[in-house]
């Protein structure tokens, strides 16, 4: 079906899912091109990094990127997984760095694909500081982050006029299980506070803040695998949510939004599981 849309989109794709250069177009050879491919939906791709996928030498790709988007590759293209678990690093974040720069400089056109934003939490920046640093011509293409993705796809808006006038983004993933983050900032009226990769630490999330002064009764959305057609949302407030997330069984990637933002849902959630397909 996604490959019916394009078709008729875009004019440039080619029958057999390979994308042609435009006229007057030019591609260096030796390049790196930095692609956030969003939270999962491949209708929420950018123009570019679809025309991108198409032509790509070499792909190194992370774990999360969806399968319909990886079939967006084309066929020729060599596809290579360097993705990371917790506290599973397949291919070191340095090794990744060097090969970057070797494909790069043996001549191909090098796609780094990445969940959602390349430079929110996806270490984006460090990858580039190494292309720069060996002179390694690179593009940076801005994907869908996860946390506009998935509230968007949950019905839950990150500000509102008369709930939210700022977000705040930040890491979940709590090194060696301890809370050395700075919570007090993080308790502040009117602001949606959206937590990465945070469901095993939840419980100590949920804690944290109540200790540092926010009310056990906020509200608390745990968005797993969002934008999907596996998309689950679970409700609750910081003194619920950690039991109701158990016993859900909901899996990773997740997001985490804590605010009074999500008391919205209720009203304005419009993707339940099973309901996602592409713009026809």
């Amino acid at each position: 079906m996604i490959r019916r849309w394009i078709r008729r989109r875009f004019r440039w794709l080619l029958p057999e899912g390979r994308l042609e250069v435009l006229p007057g177009a030019t591609q260096a050879a030796g390049e790196v091109f930095l692609v956030g491919a969003g939270p999962g939906d491949p209708d929420l791709l950018t123009v570019k990094a679809l025309r991108l996928l198409g032509k790509a030498d070499v792909v190194l790709h992370d774990r999360l990127v969806s399968e319909p988007i990886m079939n967006l590759i084309n066929e020729r293209a060599q596809v290579i997984h360097v993705g990371k678990e917790r506290s599973n690093h397949s291919v070191p974040q340095e090794r990744i760095n060097e090969m970057l720069v070797e494909y790069a400089r043996a001549g191909n056109c090098v796609v780094r694909l990445k969940g959602g934003d390349p430079f929110i939490f996806g270490r984006g920046g460090e990858e580039i500081e190494t292309l720069a640093e060996q002179g390694v011509r690179f593009q940076v293409v801005p994907g869908i982050t996860a946390a506009s993705g998935c509230s968007s796809y949950a019905g839950i808006p990150l500000t509102h006029r008369d709930y939210a006038q700022s977000v705040r983004f930040i890491t979940g993933h709590l090194q060696n299980n301890t809370a050395n983050l700075p919570w007090q900032d993080f308790v502040q009226n009117r602001q949606t506070l959206v937590f990465y990769m945070g469901l095993v630490g939840l419980p100590i999330i949920a804690e944290q803040l109540v200790a540092h002064g926010m009310s056990s009764d906020m509200p608390v959305a745990l968005v797993s695998r969002g934008t999907t057609p596996e998309q689950a949302v679970v409700t609750g407030t910081l003194e619920t949510i950690a039991a109701k997330v158990e016993d859900s069984g909901v899996r990773a990637p997740t997001v985490i939004i804590v605010g009074e933002v999500v008391q919205l849902r209720s009203r304005l959630k419009w993707m339940e599981p099973g309901t996602a397909s592409p713009v026809e």
